[in-house]
C-alpha cells in the first residue's frame, strides 16, 4: 500500500475477494500509514476455485480493506487487482495445475528408505486412475530428490507402480536444520494424455520426515539438538 496524501491511513484489516479463490478471514493489521511510497502486508487467500479438465482463467478479484483517513470513520475501500496480474495468474495456474493432476494420480513417499553409502534409497508410490506422465522431480531447500532418469521420470499406467529414488542433503547446516519450514515440500511434474504439464506437492508423512532429518543428522554428522 502507498500513501501520497497528507492525512495518516489507519488500515484495520485486509482480505481478499475473488472469484478465483475461496473466501478467507480477513488479516487484521491495525497500522497507522503516514505519507509513505510503500508499505507491504501478508494477506491470506482461500483454495483457489478449479475445473477438473482445464485451468480457469483468473476472475475479477480485489483487495478489501477496512481502513480510515485521518480523523475520520473507519469504511471498507476496494481495491480491483487486475485480472493479468502475474501473482495471481501464477497462484491459479500452480493450485488448479495440482488439482487437475491429482484428479488423475496420488504420489506418495514409500516407507521403506533406506541408506546406502551417503544416499537415502527408497521409491514414490504413485497411484493412477489413467496414464500419467511423471515428466520431472525437484528437491527442497535442504534434500535433493533424484530419480532414476529425467524428462521423463517415468511413464505411469493405471494402477500403483514404485518409482525409484534417492535422497541426499542439500546442505549440511544445523541451524538451517533447524529453522527448516519448507524442508518436505517436494515437487513433482506430470502430465495426463495429450494434456498440459502440471506440478504438485508431495510431503512425506510425518514418519518418513522423522527418518530424513535422522538421516541428515547421521551423513552431516551434526548432532540432532
Amino acid at each position: 500500500m502507498t500513501n501520497a496524501g497528507p492525512a495518516p491511513l489507519h488500515i484495520t484489516d485486509l482480505r481478499l475477494d475473488s472469484g478465483s479463490f475461496e473466501p478467507s478471514a480477513p488479516v487484521r493489521v491495525d497500522t497507522t500509514l503516514p505519507a509513505t511510497p510503500r508499505t507491504d502486508f501478508p494477506i491470506t487467500y482461500g483454495r483457489a476455485r478449479c475445473d477438473a479438465g482445464a485451468i480457469p482463467a483468473v476472475k475479477p478479484t480485489d483487495v478489501v480493506a477496512t481502513m480510515a483517513v485521518g480523523d475520520a470513520p473507519p469504511k471498507e475501500v476496494r481495491f480491483p487487482i487486475p485480472v493479468t496480474d502475474d501473482l495471481l495468474t501464477r497462484l491459479v495456474r500452480y493450485e488448479c495445475g495440482e488439482y487437475i493432476l491429482k484428479q488423475s494420480a496420488t504420489i506418495a513417499f514409500g516407507p521403506d528408505f533406506r541408506r546406502r553409502g551417503d544416499d537415502l534409497e527408497g521409491v514414490l508410490t504413485v497411484t493412477a486412475t489413467r496414464p500419467v506422465t511423471l515428466d520431472d522431480l525437484d528437491g527442497t531447500t535442504h534434500y535433493v530428490l533424484e530419480p532414476e532418469k529425467r524428462r521423463p521420470v517415468a511413464e505411469i499406467a493405471p494402477g500403483t507402480t514404485a518409482v525409484p529414488v534417492t535422497i541426499r542433503p542439500t546442505r549440511c547446516d544445523p541451524h538451517a536444520f533447524a529453522e527448516a519450514k519448507q524442508a518436505y515440500l517436494f515437487q513433482v511434474w506430470g502430465h495426463t494424455e495429450g494434456g498440459e504439464t502440471y506440478r504438485m506437492i508431495v510431503t512425506p508423512p510425518k514418519d518418513v520426515q522423522e527418518k530424513l532429518l535422522d538421516y541428515a543428522v547421521e551423513v552431516c554428522d551434526f548432532p540432532a539438538t
